[in-house]
């Protein structure tokens, strides 16, 4: 698990992952062109699990899918 801090809506908070779901995350920040706090806050903003790491996983896996 790697742990990382952002600054996410005005907060400071950390969350941790595995570094595939970090790579995976800031590619697909990349390819939206967004910088990988912006894409969080998007991904913070619409999830529907009440836990932040659980949606970033998700929205990793649903791009994976996708593609």
């Amino acid at each position: 698990m790697q742990k990382r801090s952002l600054t996410i809506a005005g907060h400071r908070t950390s969350i941790a992952l595995e570094p595939e779901f970090w790579d995976g995350l800031e590619a697909l920040a990349a390819h939206r062109k967004l910088r990988l706090a912006a894409l969080i806050e998007e991904l913070d903003r619409a999830r529907e699990t009440p836990n932040l790491s659980s949606a970033l996983r998700l929205a990793v896996l649903r791009d994976a899918q996708s593609r």
